[in-house]
């Protein structure tokens, strides 16, 4: 994966992410690679099924968020960034 496409990748994921949270900003939350979906912006787990969801609608079935988080342990998943999401995005959507 190129610099530019990871970088690009992360804008749309964090655009993404940001329509479905509202304005991060606005509760003092600026959305880094490191900012935590839970701990950070305080999603639910029934949040992430909604953002897989907007996540396979704009990028392809190919962008699998339910089947990446299967892999993960509870702890890998409270854990997860918006880095991490943006690099899986990135590596399934990557022109090879």
């Amino acid at each position: 994966m190129t610099i530019d496409h990871a970088s690009a990748t992360f804008d749309v994921v964090a655009e993404l992410l940001a329509e479905l949270v509202g304005d991060a900003e606005v509760l003092g939350i600026e959305i880094t690679p490191d900012t935590t979906f839970h701990e950070d912006l305080q999603l639910e787990s029934i949040d992430l099924v909604t953002f897989a969801s907007i996540l396979a609608e704009h990028f392809g079935a190919e962008v699998n968020l339910a089947e990446y988080l299967a892999e993960k342990d509870l702890d890998d998943v409270i854990g997860l960034t918006v880095g991490d999401i943006a690099r899986f995005v990135g590596e399934r959507t990557c022109p090879r």
